[in-house]
């Protein structure tokens, strides 16, 4: 079961994928990158989250399509 950080970042990597597609990923290390200049740890350590899920995603659909 997942805690509400990783539902809610879960959620924030669907609505990523759906809305930029391929581009997902820039948008959300561009918004992980704002977050280290206004040195908001906490909201770029939940970015560096979304990035993982959105790798996490692509590399088990690429694995996929493979098969």
């Amino acid at each position: 079961m997942f805690d509400d950080n990783e539902r809610l970042a879960r959620q924030e990597a669907h609505w990523l994928i759906e809305e930029f597609g391929a581009e997902a990923p820039l948008y959300a290390a561009m918004r992980a990158e704002k977050a280290i200049e206004q040195k908001d740890f906490g909201r770029c350590a939940r970015w560096k989250r979304i990035l993982e899920i959105l790798a996490d995603s692509r590399s088990t659909k690429s694995a996929v399509f493979k098969y």
